[in-house]
């Protein structure tokens, strides 16, 4: 075999390599992509799950604050109506029920009972490690959707996106009004 061969056969083997490795990893990125955003999923219904709870251990103190109430159960049941692919919509909603819930951690400063029984502060602690889990699942998330669009966009992994139909894949982002800077009254 010739000299020239040998290198033709070299230069083919490497860039198939290259091919399939560059492949592999965009795969593997897309997998990251799914899992991240499998970890919100599982978070998400962990809070859908202690939410009644909560709203039952609520309710007898605060007869008043039925529209809050009605509320939460509302988005809930919205939440777990969103189509599984859809997570701008499902975040949407997550956010909206976060709100909801701060309204009624705040009602526990208006009823001292409350505020002393044990349930609700063992859910509202429950609740806020789940909105803590929430919050770093989608940084995780973030940093995944990072990683996977940055091959998409660089030399030579953009071409084989190209070739295989990926896609890009969206931020979560923060709601406007939650960049708004509070304010604070003394």
């Amino acid at each position: 075999m010739s000299p020239l061969l040998w290198i033709i056969l070299i230069i083919i083997v490497l860039i198939v390599a290259i091919y399939i490795t560059t492949y592999n990893g965009l795969q593997r990125s897309r997998v990251y992509v799914d899992e991240a955003w499998s970890q919100i999923d599982v978070q998400l219904k962990r809070r859908n799950d202690l939410i009644p709870n909560l709203v039952e251990t609520t309710k007898g103190y605060a007869q008043h604050e039925k529209s809050t109430f009605e509320s939460i159960v509302k988005l809930r049941d919205e939440l777990t109506q969103v189509p599984q692919g859809n997570h701008e919509e499902a975040m949407k909603l997550s956010n909206q029920l976060t709100d909801s819930l701060k309204s009624i951690f705040a009602l526990a400063e208006a009823y001292p009972d409350l505020k002393a029984n044990q349930n609700f502060l063992k859910l509202q602690e429950e609740l806020t490690n789940t909105e803590n889990k929430i919050a770093y699942s989608r940084q995780l998330y973030n940093s995944s959707v990072a990683t996977y669009d940055q091959k998409l966009l660089t030399f030579p992994s953009n071409l084989i996106a190209k070739i295989h139909g990926f896609t890009k894949v969206n931020y979560l982002e923060t709601p406007a009004e939650e960049k708004n800077v509070p304010k604070v009254k003394f």
